[in-house]
Order: C-alpha cells, then structure tokens, then sequence
C-alpha cells in the first residue's frame, strides 16, 4: 500500500492551493514535500510581511541563494529569484495581483478557454474595492485591494499625472474586461500585510489528519515503475527516502518541476544521456521557457518626496498599453512605478515590460545531482518583435520622465539600471540587451501540448501530473502569480471529482 493517495511536491503557489483543496476530502490522504522551511503564519518574520518584498528578496533564507540565469545573450548569468520555502515565491513576490486579459486563454487547450477559467480567478480571490462585479470574487482565500491615492509614493504619482498629460486614459480596476491604461495596482495583501498561499490555503487547513507537511524535503526524482510514478526519493532530516503515492503532483515552479522531470529520466534524450541519466519519455522538458523582460530607468528623487520608511510599499501604479505592433494583442506592454530600490529610499524609477513575449529560452540541468541547481539561459529579446516593443518602450519611458509632473520630483539625470547607460540620448539595443531584466515571472517549461496534456498529465507517464505556471503554454499577459493560483484551484477540482 501506498504511504499517500497523493504526494504534492512543491509548497508554492500551486503547491500550497492543491494540498489544502485535494485534502478537503478527509478520504484523500496527501503529503505537501516542501525544499525550504515549513513556517507558520504566527512564526513569519516582519520583512515577510512588509508591503515592499526588497528586504525579503535579499534574506538568503528565502531563496535559491545558488541559481543563477543569463537574461539575454549580451549578459552573464546573475542571481535568479526564486522563493524557497512554505509559500514559494508567493512569499517574497510583490504581492501584484493583475490577471491577463481573458484572450491569452483563446489559445490554451480546451477546457482552459476564457469561460472555463474567469470562474477560478473569482474563487480565489476575495476583492475588497469590487465585491459586486461579477467579474470578481468576494469570500475567496486570496485577500485583493487597491491602495488609495493618498497612501501612494513619489512614482506612483509621478507616473499617473505623466500618463494623463499624454493622454493615456485611466482605469479604476485593470482587471476589468477591456481596462487599458494608467491604474491602481491590485496588490495580494491584507491590512497592510502580505498574504502568502501559506497564509491563505494552508494555515486553515493544517489542523487535518489527512494532510502531512513537511519542510526541508529536497526531492530529488520520481520513482518510476515503467511507465508509471509511485512515488518520489526526497531527501529529510539528512536522508535520502522513498516516498510512495498513487499520484504524484509537481508543483515545484517553472525552474525545479522541469529540473525533477529532467532527472527523472523525462526530457531531451541527448541532453540526458549526456549526464548519465538513462531516457525514459523524449519530451521537450525545459524548452519554451518564457519571462517577461523589463528595463528599468532609475532616477535620484529630491529629498522632500522620498518616502521615510524602507517597508513603504515599492510600488500602487502601473500603466499598460497597447503596442500595436503587428501580430500583438491589447496590452501586451506594461510600465510600472517604484518609489525606492530595495532599502534605498533615495532612488525612484520607471520599467517597461514586454508582457506578450514571444522570445524563448532554455533550463537544462547542470549535472545529474539534486543540490545542484540548473541552467537557465532566459534567451530575452531575442525574438526582434520584443526587442521593437523594447525600443519603442523606452522611448515611451523617456517621454513620460520628460512631462513636468516626473521632472519636479527627481534630482539628476536618468539612467538604464544596471549599465548606468544615460536615457538621454536614446539607447541602443545594445545598451537594452545589456540592460535587461526579468520580471521574474518563468513560465512554459512543461508546457500543455508539448509535455503535459490538458489535465496535466506528463504524456507518455502515468499517474504523474505537472501544476503549476510551468505547464501555461506560453507567458501570459500579467504577473503570474493568480494565473498559477487558478490553474491549482482549476486542476483541484478536476482531481476531486
């Protein structure tokens, strides 16, 4: 007999919203295997709970301190975050709750149409500003508000008076059907206070028998009999351990659930062969991996608008438009206001982002050992329809910065982060590659069609399942963290019935 009905690998998102939901069924026996620490919510350190994430994305504790990308191919691999421990990156993120636009599903498989999904994002979220449109969630886990104009910063403000003086129009809630434009950020918090998946879904949940967590458990493979999962080698307490279970659920992110499948036996053959691991499935692991890359503009603020406190949160304005950019869709770029970096208070700035990104990279392993983190090459505007947008983005970020209400509220000259490159004159592409970030925003390196079918099943593997954004079949136009949320809450339900 199996030791589980289910083992969850992967405490993150999706992770933490399939343990708490599959084990609402006191029949269903689950074990949720977490790498980083098992944390209660009364135990979270106050840098956790703060509403900007910079001190929590620096305290080690909460990450992959080792993994490291390669953004675009001008650029040397650099710290990658990813958040290690109960919550995953949903607790050290920035607690952005945007959706896509509802036609980013027009492309997803059937039964993850626009009309399939818009029921889950509601579930999952109780938002406090909209609790009557029907388009939203009221009693959901997820907490969802909107800051008010007086409770916002320098380049929150900075960025809603530029976008208006230049005639982008306003929308109260972007995730509205059809909202474009200068708006309030949708943030993941309550009272103040970031609400992790941890704190959400599995702290009402882990007083049940029928649910095992467990911290610190680095997993290594899945154990395969043929062509059928039975279970996982994870490592506790030190040991390594055999872990059986009828089903076995990834969830362990876009970066690790590829990485198991890989030394699973379970992707490129060449690629496996190569580090000794004998093929069982040739599937396209690792390949498809999408990001959203972002170059930021940084600006010295005077002093009389910096914000006091380091905890102030980082950022309430964002304003999407539409690129028009032959074979993109509406909104399909993002520009966002930070009003300090990290702890400095000193410095605001400007990103734009290509949130339709049609560039794609690789995750390959760097060797056949579990503690050995993987190779990821982000391969970031390298499709020259992103680097147009780019071009276009930053000339957009520089009439912005250019309008009165950005020039009274900085010091000193722009620049590109990163390079030091000045905005004035316009960059090159050059200076754009070398100055390209990620938005930390991984998806695709399972993806439907490809490595999983509809109901994320690995194909060709039984009683084996990928859950998580890894398995969305190209980036989505938004940060990911709700879209990973509603496909955890969408696949629950299936898995229950």
């Amino acid at each position: 007999m199996a030791d589980y009905d289910v083992v969850i690998v992967g405490g993150g998102s999706a992770g933490a919203t399939l343990a708490a939901r599959l084990s609402e069924n006191p029949a269903r026996r689950v074990a949720l295997l977490e790498a980083g620490h098992d944390w209660r919510a009364a135990e979270a350190p106050p840098h956790l709970r703060w509403p900007n994430p910079g001190p929590i994305i620096q305290d080690h504790k909460w990450l992959w301190p080792a993994l490291k990308a390669r953004r675009t191919a001008a650029q040397k691999p650099i710290l990658f975050w990813r958040g290690r421990g109960m919550g995953g990156s949903s607790a050290m993120n920035g607690q952005i709750a945007i959706r896509p636009p509802l036609e980013d599903f027009q492309d997803w498989p059937e039964g993850w149409q626009p009309d399939d999904v818009l029921p889950y994002f509601t579930k999952l979220e109780d938002d406090r500003d909209f609790p009557t449109a029907n388009y939203h969630g009221r009693s959901g886990p997820t907490p969802v508000w909107r800051a008010p104009k007086d409770q916002w910063g320098p380049m929150d403000l900075a960025l809603a008076e530029a976008g208006a003086a230049l005639g982008y129009p306003w929308a109260e809630d972007h995730n509205a059907p059809g909202a474009t434009g200068v708006s309030p950020y949708a943030i993941n918090s309550r009272d103040g206070r970031r609400v992790s998946v941890n704190d959400a879904y599995l702290e009402p949940a882990r007083g049940r028998g029928n649910l095992t967590i467990l911290g610190d458990a680095l997993v290594d493979r899945v154990l395969l009999e043929g062509r059928r999962a039975v279970g996982v080698r994870v490592r506790l307490a030190g040991a390594w351990v055999e872990i059986k279970a009828d089903t076995v659920i990834l969830s362990a992110g876009a970066v690790h659930s590829p990485a198991i499948l890989l030394r699973s036996g379970i992707g490129p053959a060449t690629h496996l062969r190569a580090l000794g691991i004998a093929p069982l499935a040739e599937l396209p692991v690792g390949d498809n991996l999408q990001d959203h890359p972002a170059v930021a503009v940084m600006m010295p603020l005077t002093p009389e608008v910096r914000v006091a406190d380091v905890a102030f949160r980082h950022t309430n304005c964002c304003l999407r438009y539409s690129s028009g950019h032959p074979g993109t869709g509406a909104n399909d770029m993002i520009i966002m206001a930070f009003n300090l970096m990290m702890r400095d208070r000193s410095i605001g700035r400007l990103a734009v982002s290509v949130f339709q990104s049609f560039s794609s990279g690789t995750l390959r392993l760097a060797g056949a050992d579990p503690t050995v983190d993987p190779v990821i090459e982000e391969n970031m505007l390298s499709d020259p329809r992103d680097l147009a947008r780019m071009r276009d983005g930053a000339k957009r970020v520089k009439a912005l910065i250019d309008t009165p209400a950005v020039r009274r509220r900085i010091a000193g000259a722009a620049a590109l982060a990163g390079t030091g490159v000045p905005l004035d004159p316009m960059p090159d592409d050059q200076a754009l590659l070398a100055s390209a970030g990620d938005a930390q925003h991984i998806t695709s390196t399972c993806s439907m069609g490809r490595v999983v079918d509809a109901d994320c099943r690995v194909l060709g593997v039984d009683n084996l399942r990928v859950i998580d954004a890894s398995v969305m079949p190209r980036t989505v136009r938004a940060n990911t963290n709700l879209t990973t949320i509603m496909i955890a809450e969408r696949m629950a339900e299936r898995l229950q019935r």
